[in-house]
């Protein structure tokens, strides 16, 4: 299938990321919005939403939410605040995209941005609520929003909808600690059960909070290692997941999840420097977070390959060692898993979609399409 391969190429396994699909709809007692950082593949994003299950986008940029509004994506929520003056004023000139796409906001400065900037249609706003656990000067979770008790979303809900050109439409919250923390023991299950218990509570409240100042659409919350948890939960009206439909190295260990590993990058040998070591052609492609070996690939096949300890991943050599080194030669390929998912479509213009039978289609990332949201 990848014979003859000469520089590092991005494959999708088609058969694997069905499969995935079919265990986050049969966790998620409701509609899934698909987080679109964790795939950045138009092509992807737009199959998966044509299947019953999934409804709407997470997307990670404010520009990124308008592109795929033009392109017919419907219902983008953009997870983050945004200071992008011009693409709220391009959103708002635009009624489709007014329509279609939601901005996010936890500060009043940035409700002051978006009022300024809407200077024709109306724009919907969503409120960011931070959704960590506190436990005194402990902080559990995303550092993500200013706002946590329902009265400082009732008071930020009073800043939005006092201004005529901002519509209030909904609410986040995401569960960093609990959807986005492998099941590593019995330490973090009991983390999760109490910022669990936390969570039930004070959703409601906030979502009854809010809603004395409007109706709300959406209310968005969970992720992959968090949806099954939302059965009885009667607040939320979708949970948004992405990096489970991929499967990285850093989501092997979730309880209830029956995930495969579906994104792989595929780089060639180049050199072989000793009889149990080959050198493929790059390979470092590092994910964000703190820095440590559970940020680095792991090498999915041949088994047993491992980097060497004082080279690691390189941007352009990567040696591993291993006994499986011995029968390789020039241009066999070596098979990694990046730690995240989307990431690693950041390297690649395009990606592989493997099916079973060998049938190998071609799809264009958001950098195969030119478009760098980061």
């Amino acid at each position: 299938m990848l014979e003859g391969i000469a520089a590092p190429t991005a494959v999708i396994d088609a058969a694997a990321l069905r499969a995935n699909a079919d265990d986050l709809r049969r966790r998620s007692p409701m509609p899934i919005r698909l987080a679109s950082k964790s795939i950045r593949v138009r092509g992807l994003l737009e199959r998966l939403l044509g299947e019953d299950g999934f409804a709407g986008v997470l997307a990670y940029s404010a520009a990124e939410a308008r592109w795929l509004v033009g392109h017919g994506v419907q219902d983008v929520l953009v997870a983050y605040p945004t200071v992008d003056r011009d693409t709220v004023r391009a959103v708002s000139a635009d009624p489709v995209a007014a329509e279609q796409v939601t901005f996010m906001v936890d500060l009043e400065e940035h409700v002051r941005l978006l009022a300024e900037s809407a200077t024709e249609h109306p724009v919907r706003v969503c409120i960011d609520v931070d959704s960590s656990l506190r436990l005194g000067p402990v902080h559990l979770g995303a550092h993500r929003s200013a706002v946590h008790s329902p009265g400082e979303a009732s008071a930020l809900a009073a800043e939005v909808v006092r201004r005529a050109n901002l519509r209030l439409v909904g609410l986040m919250f995401y569960d960093a600690q609990v959807a986005g923390v492998p099941d590593t023991g019995r330490h973090v299950r009991l983390m999760k059960e109490r910022s669990w218990a936390d969570l039930v509570r004070r959703r409601r409240a906030v979502r009854e909070a809010v809603e004395q100042h409007a109706p709300l659409e959406i209310v968005n919350a969970g992720g992959t290692g968090s949806l099954h948890r939302f059965a009885d939960d009667g607040v939320v009206t979708d949970l948004a997941a992405g990096s489970g439909l991929f499967a990285p190295a850093l989501f092997d260990r979730y309880d209830g999840a029956r995930l495969r590993s579906a994104a792989f990058f595929v780089s060639p040998v180049v050199r072989k420097p000793a009889d149990d070591v080959v050198v493929t052609f790059a390979g470092g492609y590092l994910a964000s977070g703190p820095a440590g070996p559970s940020r680095e690939p792991v090498v999915a096949f041949p088994e047993g390959l491992k980097p060497l300890s004082q080279e690691g991943f390189g941007e352009v050599q990567t040696p591993l060692r291993g006994p499986a080194a011995r029968s390789m030669r020039l241009g066999d390929p070596v098979w990694f898993r990046h730690a995240k998912a989307g990431e690693m479509c950041e390297r690649f213009d395009q990606v592989l979609l493997v099916e079973a039978s060998g049938e190998v289609e071609p799809l264009r990332t958001y950098r195969g399409e030119g478009k760098n949201f980061g």
